[in-house]
């Protein structure tokens, strides 16, 4: 969970309901975090660095949330959102939003969907009024579901059925989730998306499409005042329709066995190796946990001073490339990945000892104060220069609030990982860095015409 550097700042006042506000510096002026009284949250960054703004609707609900049986609901929805609504008829927002000079898009994540804007800043009440009618008002045909359908299946096909890689990462994902919905794809099984039809789409669009599971950020050249004042003008009209959904997800049990998961393609060029833990989320880690975790994943393989870089690439020469990444953002238990790439005559096998070994190794002993101070400063600084970004900074507090965080956890973020030493580093190794937690896969040529295995 990388997020900017803010400190505290003064909040607008408004009619609305206040709730537990951490509040922020970001450019010029504080973040304001606050509720309309149907249950959507707003959460205002001012930027006064140009005259546009950013805004996006975050919904509590993503591919971990669709129905059992019906994987690809939710980015299937996200695809039929700009079909248009009895208002504004298919092409309407998008070709408005373009006429300004605007940028538009969306996204499904495991769990939110966000649809977001970047315009002038005079043009923010016609989004929301566009954004408002859809998130009620959305009219779908079966002349319009089936062709989209079938473009959901052309981009499953493209992205994931004609690339090794992604077929690897979705088999892994997949053992190390055999109980939660994570396991599955974000896009859904292509054999259930062929069944995704009008009804479902608007049965789950009325289950998470509501006020009180939504999240509205604005980022940019604006007051508070007047943005509260425009969302109640608009998101304000809708009417509460009950409290949140309830995420009920099963959890998995506590691992007990490593599992290896092979997938050889005759179109692999070059073999790779990943180990995916399964570990705790900001959500869900003890205090201090996570941050523990993020430095972790930064020290052990965050460039090309990482421990992993070192002993594979540098010293051994086994590998050609190595990293590390921490999955933090995630409202159940989530993945950090280790990942290496074999120097060629190099086997998976024999880089799999040596990762073995660094790994072992790294969990042994305390790392050097230097090389925390150096990941720790790095992990900052890239939250601070992320603060260029408007819509970067929209994304971080919408991802935050989405997953069960409050603003608080994004304006102190900074320090906690400044508090973070090397005995939380190497507690944490050890805690989580245990192979029995993990999955890894081999991604080889399919010399041998072998199929795709699973071995415990």
């Amino acid at each position: 969970m990388t997020q900017p550097a803010l400190a505290e700042g003064s909040a607008a006042k408004t009619n609305a309901a206040r709730i537990d506000a951490g509040a922020g510096q970001s450019g010029a002026g504080g973040v304001v975090h606050t509720r309309l009284a149907n249950g959507l949250e707003i959460v205002v960054i001012p930027d006064r660095r140009a005259p546009v703004v950013t805004h996006m609707v975050w919904y509590r609900n993503g591919s971990a949330d669709d129905p059992r049986g019906k994987s690809g609901i939710a980015h299937f929805l996200e695809h039929l959102m700009f079909k248009g609504t009895h208002a504004h008829p298919q092409g309407e927002f998008s070709n408005h939003v373009s006429e300004l000079g605007g940028q538009e898009n969306a996204f499904t994540s495991y769990d939110y969907t966000a649809y977001f804007q970047r315009i002038g800043k005079e043009h923010l009440g016609t989004l929301m009024e566009f954004e408002a009618d859809r998130m009620t008002n959305l009219v779908l045909s079966d002349e319009v579901v089936a062709p989209e359908r079938e473009v959901v299946l052309e981009e499953r096909r493209m992205r994931t059925e004609n690339d090794p890689s992604a077929q690897l990462d979705e088999a892994v994902q997949a053992a190390l989730f055999p109980h939660h919905p994570y396991g599955t794809p974000i896009i859904g099984w292509g054999h259930e998306i062929e069944t995704l039809g009008r009804e479902d789409a608007l049965a789950y669009y009325h289950r998470f499409y509501t006020p009180e599971n939504a999240i509205l950020i604005v980022a940019g050249d604006v007051e508070a005042d007047n943005v509260v004042a425009l969302a109640e003008a608009s998101y304000g009209r809708i009417p509460a329709r009950a409290d949140a959904p309830a995420r009920r997800r099963p959890l998995e049990p506590e691992p007990r066995a490593h599992r290896l998961v092979t997938l050889a393609d005759e179109k692999v060029e070059q073999p790779t190796h990943e180990r995916v833990f399964l570990v705790p989320s900001y959500t869900t880690a003890a205090p201090g946990e996570a941050e523990a975790l993020e430095v972790l994943a930064h020290v052990l393989g965050g460039g090309p001073s990482s421990v992993l870089y070192d002993a594979l690439v540098v010293e051994q020469k086994l590998a050609v490339s190595a990293g590390a990444y921490y999955m933090g953002s995630a409202v159940d238990d989530t993945r950090l990945w280790v990942f290496a790439t074999p120097a060629p005559e190099v086997t998976l096998e024999q880089l799999d000892a040596a990762m073995d070994a660094a790994l072992a190794d790294f969990a042994a002993k305390e790392i050097a104060e230097a090389d925390l101070n150096r990941a720790k400063t790095r992990l900052v600084a890239d939250a601070v220069y992320a603060q260029d970004s408007q819509v970067s900074l929209a994304r971080w507090y919408g991802e935050s609030l989405a997953t069960g965080l409050a603003v608080v956890d994004v304006t102190a973020w900074p320090d906690r990982i400044d508090a973070v030493t090397a005995a939380d580093v190497a507690a944490a190794a050890r805690k989580w860095l245990q192979k029995r937690r993990a999955v890894t896969g081999f991604l080889q040529p399919d010399d041998e015409g072998e199929e795709a295995g699973l071995a415990a």
